[in-house]
């Protein structure tokens, strides 16, 4: 498997960061020639595609709570992290980019200062499913950045080589990205330009993060033996911090995870004892 994946990776040309950059190009200058860049009319451009978007989706709240969980790096990674065993390669990736996203996330959310809805908007004209977020850290979504980061690395990984199998699986990879996008928007979370923004770096975050494990040799001890314990001390962790998560909110992504765990701390110590 981990073979495929590296295949795949070298055949990854530099050219694909041009459509996410284009994309970004194209917002900005939308924005400028709308004059979005303030506060002001930054929420007032997308106001009626949030309460539209928000409102539609939180008719189904369990799914939207369940579904938004997945922008929780703990949470889609405990999904993932069997393939430390299988594809480490994946993982070498998925360490780069996740550094780039986050200091990429945090360096654009401080300097656009977006009020989240709930922090300018009325909370009694929109639904808001799980903890009210305030404050000014709307523009980009952290967790669509994260979400989309993790996507483009796995699916570039086991692109298949048949065109067709090829679009539908970049298909359904766009489907669930932006499904879990529009739940942030679903919960009360993000306008609709914060996911999107978010998609589209957690994109670039990506690619990137293939880009650097390629070139340098960063996070290529992950599969030696010796090291092996310090996963399984994180899985342990992981459990705990997931048993947590269960006891205050009993939804059923945190059960999927935490057997996700389960089973990849068995096979971590099976192959660790084995070898």
């Amino acid at each position: 498997m981990n073979e495929i994946v590296i295949a795949n990776f070298n055949k990854i040309r530099s050219r694909l960061f041009l459509f996410p950059l284009f994309l970004l190009a194209t917002l900005v200058v939308f924005l400028l020639a709308t004059n979005s860049f303030s506060v002001s009319g930054y929420v007032a451009i997308q106001k009626d595609w949030f309460y539209a978007i928000n409102h539609y989706l939180g008719q189904y709240p369990v799914f939207a709570f369940n579904l938004t969980q997945f922008g929780d790096a703990s949470i889609i990674l405990s999904f993932l992290i069997i393939l430390v065993i299988y594809a480490p390669k994946v993982w070498e990736s998925l360490l780069s980019g996740l550094v780039i996203s986050a200091l990429l996330c945090k360096t654009l959310k401080d300097i656009f200062l977006m009020p989240r809805p709930a922090q300018i908007l009325d909370e009694q004209s929109f639904i808001i499913i799980g903890r009210s977020l305030h404050g000014f850290s709307s523009l980009p979504s952290g967790h669509t950045i994260t979400v989309f980061t993790i996507l483009t690395i796995v699916m570039f990984a086991f692109l298949p080589q048949n065109n067709i199998k090829k679009l539908g699986w970049v298909f359904l990879f766009l489907v669930f990205g932006y499904t879990i996008a529009l739940s942030r928007v679903a919960v009360g979370a993000h306008f609709p330009l914060d996911v999107l923004v978010g998609s589209i770096v957690g994109y670039i975050s990506g690619l990137s993060g293939i880009f650097i494990s390629r070139k340098y040799k960063i996070w290529n001890w992950i599969c030696i033996k010796k090291f092996t314990p310090i996963f399984i001390i994180a899985i342990l962790a992981c459990c705990i911090s997931l048993s947590i998560k269960i006891y205050n909110d009993r939804i059923i992504v945190f059960y999927l995870a935490l057997i996700s765990l389960f089973v990849a701390l068995y096979k971590f110590i099976y192959v660790y004892i084995k070898k």
